[in-house]
């Protein structure tokens, strides 16, 4: 029979359930991917309220979680106490430091969201149209609950950097444009299987009349609110810790990107400056057996002129990425003791999106599997270069994201809130993508010289924004510093690393979770290796990991360290 919990047991769980319940109503976009029925069509709640009301509620269930003692508790439940006090402290941190006035704009904004929206969602049935409408039609309200909260920041003085908020309105002008049946929104219709079914073309016309009258208009206010309200407002530099609040702001984001609350920006900064060292001189060797010894620089130009390594279209680059996918596919029974239930496919970036996003991202499926996960790659080869493309499929699709945030998906035995917060994780999650990145290596996937100096390029692009993420935001440096910075180190073309710094500035700290989380795998699977010698087995090791669910740094030392503890016994 099932051991019966301990009063602490009990009203941890309860705590835990109800947070959940919570985060479902409050971000009813995490229920839909942990695949959770939703039935108030309602996607997005950022109004001013939205944030004060959840950090009033937070700070109330903190105090309550602080009386449930953490000692008499089973070893999972230890983990879900710690994450559930770091996460309701995090909601109580965004709205104190006024976060939720200032909320992302670049590289992607609010209208990026209901794009990823449109295409995580399906259409099997006319019932399943309809509910899309529905949601649609709530979507001009979160738009405009947007510019309310970019209003209230700017009248209790918050200001927006001018380069953050020019790039932003400029992504606004494509999706304003061109044919409403042709828009993002309207894909979910284009695809579905029913698409000839009366009531779900009735559905598309609801859907049409919403882009057209009600959606586009309200994306219409938000650029006007960046041109008209904030832009003549604007600032000219560029740091978080210039703006109102912006020090503890950045103090607050670097804790929650990083999920180590014993890293300040001066110990990150630090770190990056160490990492840069130590990646150059791994890349001057690599560079040496390309035959370029002792001219780094050389072997960067010739990577960056040679058109070989430019796919000729965005189709051919697409289709470069399912070969390489596919050949990783087929090596990782070889690594991994589980494999997700779901899918995954390879598509093109719109050209609309791909000038100011990263050259790759990865959509993951819902929980439900109602759609398979997509590794999107650019739609600009330019930004994709073939000695990138092992390293990307790594890090993007298996065994990077894609199938680690369907492994979390799939672990039941988990609380609810613990499979489904992955996004606050982001260490972790992007930690484990680059870790990804080297194990390459092992698996025998980098074919080439160039491809090994991709890789080595993709960790040292890392690590420089270690240096230039901190740098910008702790330590005074321009926009120009920064990417002169990068431009030095990098074969990304200026124009990446330049949309790059932006992001940067636009979203401090967050930067900042990768390579950090990437040494620390690293560091627990050194450890392991040692204590455990003959004993350690890699396919077991990369389960234990890929089992437990989203974790900050300091918890995966301690899981790995009572893995470690029962392997040895």
């Amino acid at each position: 029979m099932p051991e019966t919990p301990t009063a602490a047991a009990a009203a941890l769980d309860a705590l835990a359930d109800r947070f959940w319940q919570f985060q479902r109503r409050e971000f009813p976009m995490n229920a839909l991917l942990a695949g959770e029925p939703c039935d108030d069509p309602t996607m997005f709640r950022e109004a001013p309220e939205d944030a004060e009301r959840r950090a009033d509620w937070a700070g109330a269930q903190r105090a309550e979680l602080a009386a449930v003692p953490i000692d008499g508790l089973d070893a999972q439940r230890r983990i879900t106490h710690r994450l559930l006090d770091r996460e309701l402290d995090d909601l109580v941190q965004q709205a104190a430091t006024l976060s939720h006035l200032r909320p992302w704009l670049l590289p992607v904004g609010p209208e990026f969201n209901t794009i990823y929206l449109a295409n995580v969602t399906q259409l099997a049935d006319a019932a399943a149209a309809q509910a899309w409408a529905a949601r649609l039609a709530t979507l001009p309200a979160y738009l405009d609950d947007t510019v309310r909260s970019l209003g209230e920041g700017r009248a209790r003085g918050l200001r927006h950097p001018r380069v953050v908020l020019e790039g932003a309105r400029a992504n606004l002008g494509p999706v304003l444009g061109g044919p409403a049946a042709d828009s993002p929104w309207m894909a979910p219709f284009r695809r579905s299987p029913a698409a000839g079914s009366p009531a779900v073309q009735a559905a598309a016309a609801q859907a049409l009349r919403t882009v057209e009258g009600a959606l586009r208009p309200a994306l219409q206010r938000l650029a006007d609110c960046l041109q008209h309200e904030l832009l003549p407002a604007a600032r000219e530099t560029v740091a978080c810790s210039d703006d109102l609040l912006g020090a503890a702001a950045y103090a607050h984001w670097t804790r929650h990107f990083t999920t180590d609350p014993t890293l300040a920006p001066d110990a990150v900064h630090a770190l990056g400056l160490s990492e840069v060292a130590r990646l150059e001189g791994e890349l001057a060797a690599v560079a040496a057996e390309a035959g370029y010894a002792g001219d780094l620089p050389g072997y960067r130009a010739f990577l960056a002129q040679d058109p070989r390594f430019i796919a000729p279209s965005a189709q051919a680059l697409r289709e470069q990425a399912e070969v390489i996918a596919k050949r990783i596919d087929g090596l990782l029974p070889a690594w991994f003791g589980r494999l997700p239930r779901i899918s995954y496919g390879v598509q093109s970036i719109p050209a609309a999106l791909s000038a100011r996003i990263p050259p790759a991202y990865a959509q993951p499926s819902p929980a439900d599997r109602s759609s398979a996960g997509v590794y999107w790659i650019s739609s600009q080869p330019d930004k994709a270069p073939a000695y990138l493309h092992v390293a990307l499929a790594l890090h993007e699709a298996w065994p990077g994201h894609l199938m680690h945030i369907a492994l979390m998906q799939e672990t039941e035995a988990l609380p609810a809130f613990r499979r489904a917060n992955f996004t606050k994780y982001s260490a972790f999650v992007e930690g484990w993508a680059l870790y990804c990145e080297t194990l390459g290596v092992e698996m025998g996937v980098y074919r080439d010289v160039h491809d090994h100096y991709g890789r080595l390029d993709m960790e040292l692009w890392r690590a420089c924004r270690l240096v230039v993420d901190t740098g910008l935001h702790a330590h005074g440096w321009s926009r120009e510093e920064a990417i002169d910075y990068m431009a030095a180190r990098l074969t990304l073309s200026r124009p990446t690393i330049e949309a790059e710094v932006d992001r940067y500035i636009a979203m401090p700290a967050q930067a900042l979770g990768y390579q950090v989380g990437n040494l620390r795998m690293r560091a627990v699977r050194r450890r392991a290796e040692q204590r455990l010698g003959d004993r350690f087995e890699l396919r077991a090791f990369h389960d234990a990991i890929l089992g437990a669910g989203p974790l900050t740094l300091p918890v995966l030392d301690s899981v790995i360290d009572d893995w470690i503890a029962a392997r040895s016994r």
